[in-house]
């Protein structure tokens, strides 16, 4: 004949055996975490390093072409056509032109 199991010693194996699950399922939780905070750093560091490259690359665009644009358009406002000039003279030749008419005609 068998004798029944006691609750008590059942129970505490049951709860030994949920505390190593929990403790096996913590540790694979911390090892995940860890893989992605290993991840994100070097995530960080990349990023950092093409943030760098991106600023040396502007750096060289802006010496090699901007600077030379920027000399062009100097010279080319230099030698525009004056055109506010003109368009005042304009202004005060139809004015005579008007002034004129006005005291042809009375």
């Amino acid at each position: 004949m068998t004798t029944a199991p006691d609750p008590a010693t059942n129970l505490a194996v049951e709860l030994a055996q949920l505390r190593g699950e929990i403790n096996t399922g913590l540790a694979d939780i911390k090892g995940a975490l860890g893989v992605l905070v290993e991840r994100t750093n070097r995530t960080d560091a990349d990023v950092r390093q093409l943030r760098a490259d991106m600023d040396a690359e502007l750096q060289k665009i802006r010496e090699d072409e901007v600077k030379p644009l920027r000399a062009k358009v100097d010279a080319l406002e230099e030698r525009r056509f004056p055109l506010p000039v003109l368009g005042a003279l304009a202004t005060v030749g139809a004015l005579l032109v008007s002034v004129i008419g006005l005291i042809v005609t009375r």
